[in-house]
């Protein structure tokens, strides 16, 4: 091939995997066959970098229909349905362009979703920008980045029909270069009419439905393959464009043909287009593949076999129908207004095999492609600045003036409600949300179908996973799975988006080693285990990294819907109880952040044993009928939580804790404030020492005030600054 090596860097290959390609073809590729190698190859679609260390993630239990391995992970939910669910990255396209990036990150997991014959009924979002209150070109960038992603997953949401139920945000400034933007749903399913990407059977056809393909996000995999620098905007051409509309279409057409028998297998075209669909198809089921790239629907002229093998047009599936039914699938995608064609057939080759117009373009052999991909043992070294930082923060934290702490940490981005977001979601449509975003912790939906409720929770905090990414990434999968426990429901899975900087630096890879073993020792603990996710590399820009960020979230079943619990204080009078053990670890914390100004020593230990222990114990309670409400105590500690409580419940209280000062905004995991009528108390107590809970009365429901020990403000502050406050800092007013 004439200039081999700027075809090599374009296409982000070494010469190794030329190498390596060559001897699999036993000849030199083509253009064509050198783009399916570098899309299949690339960090986006292989996992290369990090495939070594996801191995020995805990994915089985018995209600685990279907683990990783699949477009999205299944669990039992009882009486013969299913939660399907994912979450995924879409972080480099929202990057250059903010409205389509974030648009077309939904779309492409709700079709994760849906072509396992779910249909999506929430989807949640973990959406992370730089210091959105900075005066100056990095702030109004950020400012203009957050408007444009929540833009574009509210439009793309609604116009589905999904409601976007909750989520979460953070501002840190290692995502200056690179935000990130994580999308998750959910969809129930029959747990007996599950779909799987397969293609197998010799003879059967492969049909193409969906929108027709153009150019857009040509590319775009192994774009996300590679760091940023000052030139990034000249990468727009491989952001994807969504369209809404022609995927509600898809949804309803494929959820009709789900009620048939005609079909073997369906894939989403996401990453890599129809090159990953086919390859992928074929390759779980040790098949080959005849395609005729001149018969995919087209909608620009001039369109070559490279082009359509490696665009990421949206709205696009690839299905494997049984031989005879060709035309009934066709009828049911055209009714609703869709392309279809019968591109080709599964053959017995082994290969992937294209013609042009009648003439073989490219022959591959699919398993060396689609499953076994190199897998890179890349170095690791544990980072410098690990030092240097844990003994900057080992001093206790300087006492100040309570009330002063409290209204920095009040009046902070990551605590004030969302609403400036979430209004621009439809929460409710579907009429099944339970506990919506702005609800506090988990968000609840319900199932219609067998009368119970599934809570739902995305969580990481990225300033623990900087200091120490092991116990960070516990703490993230023990977050998520409480905000969903003091929901009354039991965490069931988890699915994850591992978020981190370049592989090619050794410390990176230390910090995604590590964290990978905290998931998997914290899943286990927790019976929590990974049923799907992601991995996203080289959110980098200029050398300069992300922190390391794994985003867990959790799905729990309350098999009662009925049996919600929620996190605002519901009656004056009430007594409230803290449990768990409250210790002074302020590293990573907000207090940390927002009062001290830097960010140091360790995170915060967790006992994992001790937060299952949590979890049952609030289970029973709930299911005891023993709780009026309930709240996480996670960031800001105490106070906040007590804080967002009263605002919810637009009631104040009356709280005497024995905690020391600034302890009140201590970080401690594996704590839970509790609102419970007097006549609970004493089998609650029995209970939580049954259990071998922390359990004690801190005070009372009541009054116009927020009163913490020395600490007293005006409710009606609070609700100004928590439900005002945001909209102000985005708006810059």
């Amino acid at each position: 091939m004439e200039n081999l090596a700027s075809l090599l860097k374009s296409h982000k290959l070494s010469q190794a995997d030329y190498e390596h390609i060559v001897q699999i073809l036993g000849r030199e590729p083509n253009l064509v066959e050198l783009g399916v190698f570098s899309a299949m190859w690339s960090e986006h679609c292989s996992y290369k970098s990090s495939k070594k260390y996801l191995r020995g993630f805990p994915t089985e239990a018995a209600w685990v229909i279907q683990g990783p391995g699949e477009n999205a992970g299944v669990i039992d939910i009882g009486e013969g349905y299913a939660a399907v669910f994912k979450m995924e990255s879409h972080n480099h396209p929202s990057f250059i362009e903010p409205y389509q990036g974030a648009a077309t990150g939904v779309g492409g997991i709700m079709r994760d979703v849906f072509t396992m014959g779910a249909r999506p009924v929430a989807s949640l979002n973990a959406i992370r920008f730089g210091d959105i209150r900075r005066q100056d070109e990095i702030g109004k960038k950020h400012r203009y980045l957050l408007k444009g992603v929540v833009a574009g997953i509210g439009g793309y949401g609604n116009c589905m029909g999904v409601p976007t139920v909750g989520g979460e945000m953070s501002f840190e400034d290692c995502y200056n270069g690179n935000i990130l933007v994580n999308a998750f749903t959910l969809g129930i399913a029959k747990s007996d009419e599950i779909f799987y990407g397969r293609a197998e059977g010799i003879g059967n056809p492969v049909i193409y439905v969906g929108s027709k393909t153009g150019r857009d996000g040509l590319g775009g995999a192994v774009m996300s393959s590679d760091s940023f620098d000052d030139a990034a905007n000249q990468l727009r051409p491989t952001v994807q464009v969504g369209d809404p509309f022609a995927e509600k279409l898809l949804l309803e057409a494929c959820l009709e043909l789900f009620k048939t028998d005609y079909i073997v297998g369906i894939q989403d075209m996401g990453a890599a287009g129809l090159t990953s669909s086919s390859f992928e198809m074929a390759g779980r089921s040790g098949s080959g593949m005849i395609m005729h790239l001149d018969r995919v629907p087209m909608r620009e002229q001039g369109m070559t076999p490279y082009e359509l093998m490696l665009s990421e047009s949206q709205e696009r599936m690839l299905i494997c129908a049984k031989k005879g039914y060709e035309e009934k699938v066709l009828e049911i995608f055209r009714k609703w207004e869709l392309d279809a064609e019968v591109i080709g057939e599964v053959t017995s080759s082994g290969k992937m095999e294209l013609f042009w117009h009648g003439e073989k373009c490219a022959e591959i052999p699919v398993l060396p492609v689609s499953e076994e991909a190199p897998m890179l043992d890349r170095p690791t070294k544990e980072p410098a600045y690990l030092a240097e930082i844990r003994s900057k923060g080992a001093q206790a934290p300087k006492e100040i003036d309570l009330k002063e702490a409290f209204m920095k940490l009040w009046s902070a981005p990551e605590t004030m409600d969302k609403s400036w977001v979430y209004s621009q979601y439809d929460s409710m449509v579907q009429t099944n949300t339970i506990v919506g975003p702005g609800g506090g912790d988990g968000s609840l939906v319900r199932v219609k179908e067998n009368g119970a409720a599934l809570a739902m929770s995305a969580d990481c905090n990225p300033r623990y996973c900087y200091l120490n990414p092991r116990e960070g990434a516990k703490l993230a999968v023990a977050e998520a799975g409480r905000n969903v426990a003091v929901r009354g429901a039991r965490p069931l899975a988890i699915t994850d988006c591992l978020n981190f900087g370049s592989p090619e630096n050794p410390e990176v890879m230390w910090q995604f080693a590590e964290a990978c073993e905290g998931i998997k020792e914290a899943c286990k603990v927790l019976l929590t285990p990974v049923v799907s996710g992601n991995v996203s590399l080289y959110n980098q820009t200029n050398g300069v990294d992300i922190f390391p960020t794994p985003s867990i979230a959790t799905v729990g079943l309350l098999p009662k819907a009925q049996k919600a619990l929620l996190g605002a204080f519901k009656k004056e009078g009430n007594l409230l109880l803290l449990v768990g053990e409250t210790k002074s670890e302020f590293g990573g914390s907000l207090y940390q952040k927002e009062v001290e100004g830097f960010l140091g020593g360790d995170a915060p230990v967790i006992d994992l044993h001790r937060e299952l222990a949590l979890w049952r114990f609030l289970e029973e309670a709930n299911e005891a009928g023993f709780l009026e409400s309930a709240k996480d105590v996670n960031v800001g500690g105490l106070a906040i939580a007590l804080g967002k409580m009263s605002v919810l419940g637009q009631k104040g209280c009356k709280v005497k804790t024995a905690l020391k000062g600034v302890d009140l905004f201590s970080e401690s995991p594996s704590r839970a404030v509790l609102e419970v009528s007097s006549e609970h108390l004493a089998a609650l107590e029995s209970l939580a020492q049954k259990g071998d809970v922390a359990l004690g009365v801190i005070g009372s429901v009541g009054g116009e005030n927020l009163e913490i020990d020395s600490l007293s403000l005006p409710l009606q502050t609070l609700q100004e600054i928590y439900l005002r406050g945001f909209a102000k800092i985005v708006e810059n007013l």
